[in-house]
């Protein structure tokens, strides 16, 4: 008789928990580098560097690039080997348009759907991001503004709309990197705005403030990215 068979009815087995594959952790760690900008567009990524760089063998790397090959982040050129993917300006304006489009509807269901303690939440980062601005701190201003979009869509409490936002929200923080000192003040102007809005409940206002603010976000990096 296997153990399974004697435990009680409606007692499940339990799983153990399995660590992370190398592999996976060596994923996350090329994509943080890509993410923020350490490894540019374009940029030739050699395994053994990059296996000294991360402190593991070259077999973990190899198989993190396949994977971020095929999740777009990286292109693998026969001969040449790995390079950074380089978005295209068309890539770059649907998925910023997609964002808008999404973040526009978390505005708008977050601002009827706004609590005391979730707009003291999103003034808070608002707080951190304003001071990272202050501060020329670029990395901590695009992580600031990375949690406010979180947290403006956890508030809409569309379980199907944040599944979709976050699927795109890595990307968007790859395009929204180069261009965040360069929205500086004029983007923290417009988070307090679309904070007043949702607090108030004013679902069309929010809606507008958000549309127009990742839309200024889109243009920023097209303008900026024009002459590729």
């Amino acid at each position: 008789m296997s153990l399974t068979s004697k435990l009680p009815q409606g007692i499940a087995a339990r799983q153990v928990a399995r660590p992370v594959p190398l592999r996976e952790t060596v994923y996350e760690a090329i994509l943080e580098l890509i993410i923020t900008g350490e490894l540019k567009p374009g940029q030739h990524l050699v395994e053994k560097e990059l296996a000294e760089l991360l402190g593991v063998s070259r077999q973990p790397v190899r198989e993190a690039l396949q994977w971020l090959k095929k999740d777009e982040w990286v292109d693998l050129r026969p001969g040449y080997g790995a390079f950074v993917h380089s978005p295209t300006p068309d890539e770059a304006d649907q998925l910023l348009s997609v964002r808008t489009l999404l973040e526009a509807e978390s505005a708008r269901l977050a601002a009827l759907n706004s609590t005391k303690e979730g707009v003291a939440g999103l003034k808070q980062v608002y707080k951190r991001g304003v001071q990272a601005l202050k501060a020329d701190d670029i990395d901590e201003m695009v992580a600031a503004n990375a949690e406010l979009h979180h947290l403006i869509t956890e508030m809409s409490g569309n379980k199907i709309l944040k599944e979709i936002a976050a699927q795109v929200a890595r990307r968007v923080r790859w395009y929204h990197t180069p261009v965040a000192k360069s929205r500086g003040k004029k983007s923290w102007d417009e988070h307090s705005a679309l904070i007043d809005a949702i607090s108030k409940g004013e679902a069309d206002r929010a809606a507008r403030l958000m549309r127009e603010h990742t839309e200024h976000t889109r243009e920023t990096y097209l303008a900026q990215n024009s002459e590729g």
